[in-house]
């Protein structure tokens, strides 16, 4: 079973987004709530946005190589 590069570099950005989270918590005990899900959730966006297109680019490829 390949792994694929559209599931390996968001499943690494998760999991560095979840260690930074960690670190940063002091900001939410602080109460910076909008600043701390803030940017976990502009983290999580970006995220699921290059999963998106790296799935895309996949797709084209395999097309490509399937018409040669």
């Amino acid at each position: 079973m390949k792994l694929r590069r559209s599931t390996v570099i968001p499943s690494i950005l998760l999991i560095y987004l979840g260690v930074m989270s960690y670190i940063g918590y002091s900001e939410f005990q602080q109460g910076n709530y909008l600043y701390y899900f803030g940017v976990i959730g502009a983290t999580l966006l970006i995220i699921a946005i290059l999963h998106v297109f790296l799935k895309k680019r996949e797709r084209l490829r395999e097309n490509d190589s399937r018409r040669t």
